[in-house]
Parts: structure tokens; C-alpha cells; sequence
């Protein structure tokens, strides 16, 4: 084996090699600075679920070093465990294990939880006895691996949420030699209390975390989350805002803040990214042409796009402020007789059926239009040649004359079928639950329904976008950089990883100060409205202030000139490299595993 005596660090998480929540995001976007950092001392450990690895996992052999031995006493103990290299940038080798390998010992496994611990686990939840054997197995793990290396290894074991923490708990009662890091992301209590309390953060010293956490069924989480920040040597979380829950619901202050960051891509030279923008604002143009132009147009050279995305949570990402803001600044802007158009883009998950036939149908016929149309433009670009080459003249001649009688009738049905009487559909989808969903019933309400003399139009889009989308064509992020402006203006956001990828993206973007990643520019980006950072308060303020405040901010965005907004692309992209984890942002994890290898 070969021999190092320098700390190794082993981050641990359920989103390691398993897309299934915004921590991926996290873990995934910081792995190249953390390899640049630590090498080959660098290691993941997650669950193994193999619909989720095919694409990810690449096995390896290479068992030199003190992990690699702990894989293979493992093995030799009978246990599934899945070792190689995680198919992303830096190429870290991870750890994975199957949580239904186990699943015949979570009997003993819960009865030791409670013996150990007194945390009960319930009946009939997958995802707990999930947790607890893959904990089971991570502990088991941790356990030879501080046998391997007999004290000559520093080891630093980094958890990340409950569904990872548990193993901090035997690594202390065990008295293990490994410094252990838990961060948690969010509260488990605090994002349920947020959507169902308005006034949730001057609430927070009055509820009773115990009552709460058995009223949503959350109790053996909420204990297991409990006992993790207590027992790790460094408590973490990823901003002052989920700091401050931290002290009321898990009784401990972090002991260090961790924010997000992204690995920022930054380019050669700065018009590549405004390329990149007009690429794909050119893309949206297609859609809103086929989505809108069969009621009435608009123009496409005054119009910008606004968007919102995440997951539906309704009142905690901001949507019902959004959407009674936006109310405001179509009122403002007639008010105004601002000739400009805002097209805002609700991009979220819900449940549907299909995507409208009829939004399928107007695109369907617009291309039909578009091949027409460039079917004429050969044509009469072939007779023009012939009859100006001929011409003794330099005039030009009668353009239509040049156009067949089929392909005039041709455009003028497929014309006539294609224009309608009906207002542009605001939702794209069929969805399940129509008339209970509360975007759509919001909008109602303050009747943003795409009138043609509205200056704010509306497109609803209850799906996540992807390149194989049928109606944007474009990756995710493609359809970020061809937006003008990203509003996230949330009421309960540990970090929010939607803003920081606008400004990486080159994107302005509005946040608002119960956002962790709002909070840090407010503290740590000086003047950071002029860079593109708008950041919206919503604490200490009551909805209607907030809502009149992202109105004007939305407001005094729609008045800038297309100078301006490049302008403003330029410094939003320029201030972007403050967030990049191999910049600035890995330095607080390097602080916490400092810390903790201090404090063991």
C-alpha cells in the first residue's frame, strides 16, 4: 500500500453520484477544486442506486491507498460495495453502497438506533430504512478504514444532511480517530414551518422543535439532524439565514458557514458570452413567436424575457410575490406607455397529463409557415437572379410576380388555420390539478391572462427544460443565457443556487434577503445592485412593501437600453468569479476541516 502519513478527506452524502436533489449541484460543482486541493487524498462516498450510476460510475481497480484496502476488507466481510472513479471533472474515486443489500439487518439496525441513541425509527418509510443502512454500512465502512491506517492517516470524514449524518454518531461513541464535518442545507423543520406560517422567522423562538417535528411526521430525521450537529467536531450550514434557524431548532450555532459556490466557467473574450445570449434569445424568440403571434404580435427587438424556476413550493421560492409584483409592473408600464414587452417564463414541476395539443399544434403550424416561407424565398431569389442578370435596368423588378400561384395559397391557409380569436394558453401543460394550482389561480386573479394589451405576458411551463423538450429544443442552462433577467425573490432559501447560476451565466438577477446566497452578496459583494445583484428585503418587511419593491426593481430593469443591459451582462459576468468554488468559496470548507482536525 502506498505509504502517506498526509490527512485524507472523505465527503459523504446521498446526492454523491445520485441526482436527486440540489446538494448534487453542490457536491459535484466543488469536486475540481476539492481534487485541486487534496489530490488523490479526496474521496466520495454516496448510496449505490444503479438506475442513477450507469451513466456516472466508471469501476476501478487501483486499491493502493487506505480507502481502497477498507473496500476490500469490506468485501472480504461479504458487504456490496461498489469502488471507482465518479465521471465528472477532477475524477475523484468514490465510494458507493447499496442500501437493499442490507436491508435484512434494519431490524438490528433500529433496535441499536434506539438503544444507542433513543431515536425510534418509524414503520413503512422507504427513504428512513434506506438511510439507515446505508449508514449502516458507512459506519461499518469508517470503522475498518480507522483500523487501516491505525492513527497514521489523518482522516477527515465531511457529512452532508441527515440521510448521510448518522455515522458521526458511532464514530463518537466509538472514539474513532476521525475528525468529523456535518453541514446541513436546510433545516428539516424549518422549510415545512416556512410554507405554512407567514410571519415564520419571527415565529422561530416560539416553536417547540420536539412538538413540530412529530406534528409532520419528522421525528426520527429531526433527531438524527440534532444529534449530527452536536457530535461533529465542526457544524457547518450555508448561510447566517439557516444559521439563525440552526440555533432554534438544533440548539447549536454553526461553528463555521459554508455557502455555495459554482465552478465558474469564465471565457477568453467577453463577447462570447453576449453571443452566446443572443444565440439563444434567438431560440425563446421561435418560442414566443409560436406561442403568442397566432393572437396578436408584438414587437420581438422590444420585448425581454423574465424568468423564475425551482422546485413548487409556492409561497417559500417566491412565487406568489412574483406574481402580484409582476401584477404591478404591467399596471406601471401602461401606466407609463412603456412601448416594451416582458415575457416572464415560470419554469417549476408540477403534475400533468400531456403538454397542451393546442400549444403542440401552433408551434406545429408555425414551422409550416417558416418552410413556406423560406420555400419562396428560394424561389424568388432564383427568378430575381435571372430576370436582374437579364435586365438592361438597374431597378428592381416586382418581387411577387416571382411567386407561384401554389405557394401564395399555400401561405395564405396555412395562414388562416394557424391565427385565432383565443388569448395566448398561459399554462403549456395539461395539468392535474388545474383549478387547485396556485399559480395558475393567481394569475387568475390578478388577471395576468395574456391580453393583447397587457405589456407583461405570462408562460406558465410546469416541466423542468431540457435539450429533448418539444417546445424549447435547448438545455437548461442554454435557455438561462438567453433570458434578460432571473427573479428569485424567495421567503425560505437556505442558499439558492438559481441566482448564482444567472450572474454565471452572465444573467442579472433579482434574490432577496432571506435567500442565503442574497444574504452573502448583501455582506460580502460591495455594492452589488450595480453589478446586477438585486437583492429584495423581505425580512423585517411586510408583502405588499416587498412587492412594490420588486416591482420597481423589475420596473427600472424593463427602462434600461439594450447598451445598458449588455453593460450590465458585462459586470454581472465580471463579478461572477466571487463565487467560484476553486476562487473563494472552497476556503470555508477548508476552514472547517482545519478546524476539525484541530479540535480532535
Amino acid at each position: 500500500m502506498q505509504k502517506n502519513t498526509e490527512p485524507i478527506l472523505i465527503e459523504t452524502a446521498w446526492e454523491v453520484c445520485n441526482q436527486v436533489g440540489g446538494i448534487y449541484t453542490v457536491i459535484r460543482s466543488k469536486v475540481p477544486a476539492m481534487v485541486e486541493k487534496w489530490g488523490n487524498r479526496y474521496f466520495g462516498i454516496g448510496p449505490y442506486m444503479p438506475n442513477m450510476v450507469s451513466s456516472e460510475f466508471d469501476p476501478s481497480e487501483d486499491y493502493n491507498n487506505p480507502v481502497g484496502q477498507a473496500v476490500l476488507k469490506m468485501r472480504e466481510y461479504g458487504f456490496e460495495v461498489h469502488y471507482g472513479v465518479w465521471l465528472v471533472t477532477g475524477r475523484p474515486k468514490i465510494v458507493l453502497f447499496n442500501p437493499q443489500s442490507v436491508m435484512h439487518k434494519l431490524g438490528e439496525i433500529k433496535y441499536f438506533l434506539w438503544e444507542n441513541f433513543k431515536i425510534s425509527a418509524p414503520e413503512g418509510s422507504t427513504l428512513i430504512d434506506q438511510v439507515l443502512t446505508f449508514s449502516h454500512q458507512v459506519t461499518t465502512f469508517l470503522r475498518i478504514l480507522n483500523n487501516v491506517v491505525n492513527g497514521s492517516v489523518p482522516i477527515v470524514a465531511h457529512f452532508h444532511e441527515w440521510m448521510a449524518s448518522l455515522p458521526i454518531a458511532y464514530c463518537r461513541k466509538e472514539q474513532m480517530k476521525i475528525s468529523t464535518v456535518f453541514t446541513t442545507h436546510a433545516t428539516q423543520l424549518g422549510r415545512y414551518l416556512a410554507m405554512g406560517d407567514e410571519n415564520f422567522y419571527d415565529n422561530m423562538s416560539h416553536y417547540n422543535w420536539e412538538d413540530e417535528a412529530k406534528r409532520f411526521g419528522l421525528d426520527c430525521p429531526a433527531r438524527i439532524e440534532r444529534m449530527s450537529a452536536h457530535g461533529a467536531h465542526v457544524f457547518t450550514t450555508v448561510s447566517e439565514v439557516t444559521g439563525e434557524e440552526c440555533r432554534h431548532f438544533l440548539g447549536k450555532s454553526p461553528d463555521v458557514i459554508t455557502p455555495n459556490g459554482l465552478n465558474i466557467e469564465r471565457f477568453i473574450a467577453l463577447h462570447e458570452f453576449q453571443n452566446l445570449h443572443q444565440k439563444f434569445k434567438e431560440k425563446i424568440h421561435q418560442f414566443v413567436m409560436g406561442h403568442f403571434f397566432n393572437a396578436y404580435k408584438f414587437d420581438l427587438e422590444k420585448t425581454v424575457y423574465f424568468f423564475t424556476s425551482g422546485r413548487f413550493e409556492y409561497k417559500n421560492k417566491g412565487f406568489d410575490l412574483t406574481i402580484e409584483a409582476l401584477a404591478r409592473l404591467n399596471w406601471m408600464m401602461r401606466l407609463e406607455n412603456i412601448d416594451t414587452t416582458v415575457v416572464m417564463f415560470f419554469i417549476t414541476k408540477q403534475p400533468y397529463h400531456t403538454i397542451n395539443p393546442n400549444v403542440l399544434q401552433s408551434r406545429a403550424m408555425m414551422e409550416e409557415i417558416r418552410a413556406t416561407c423560406e420555400a419562396i424565398t428560394k424561389q424568388v431569389g432564383e427568378k430575381m437572379f435571372y430576370e436582374v442578370a437579364a435586365g438592361t435596368k438597374p431597378k428592381l423588378p416586382p418581387l411577387n410576380d416571382f411567386v407561384d400561384d401554389y405557394w401564395k395559397l399555400r401561405l395564405r391557409r396555412t395562414l388562416q388555420s394557424w391565427k385565432t380569436n383565443s388569448l395566448p394558453i398561459v399554462v403549456t401543460h395539461n395539468l392535474v390539478n388545474d383549478r387547485r394550482d396556485e399559480i395558475l389561480n393567481a394569475l387568475r386573479k390578478t388577471q395576468l391572462v395574456n391580453n393583447a394589451h397587457d405589456k407583461v405576458k405570462v408562460v406558465y411551463h410546469p416541466d423542468f427544460i431540457s435539450v429533448t423538450n418539444p417546445l424549447f429544443g435547448m438545455e437548461y442552462g442554454q435557455f438561462v443565457r438567453g433570458c434578460h433577467l432571473g427573479i428569485f425573490p424567495s421567503y425560505y432559501e437556505p442558499w439558492g443556487y438559481t441566482p448564482l447560476e444567472c450572474i454565471a451565466s452572465g444573467v442579472p438577477t433579482i434574490t432577496s434577503d432571506l435567500a442565503g446566497f442574497g444574504d452573502y452578496s448583501m455582506h460580502h459583494v460591495e455594492d452589488h445592485n450595480s453589478y446586477g445583484i438585486n437583492v429584495i428585503r423581505r425580512r423585517y418587511n411586510s408583502f405588499d412593501d416587498s412587492a412594490n419593491q420588486l416591482a420597481t426593481a423589475m420596473l427600472n430593469f424593463v427602462k434600461l437600453n439594450r447598451r445598458d443591459r449588455i453593460a450590465q451582462r458585462n459586470k454581472v459576468e465580471s463579478i461572477s468569479m466571487q463565487y467560484d468554488w476553486a476562487n473563494k468559496m472552497r476556503s470555508y470548507y477548508d476552514t472547517a476541516h482545519l478546524l476539525a482536525m484541530q479540535r480532535i
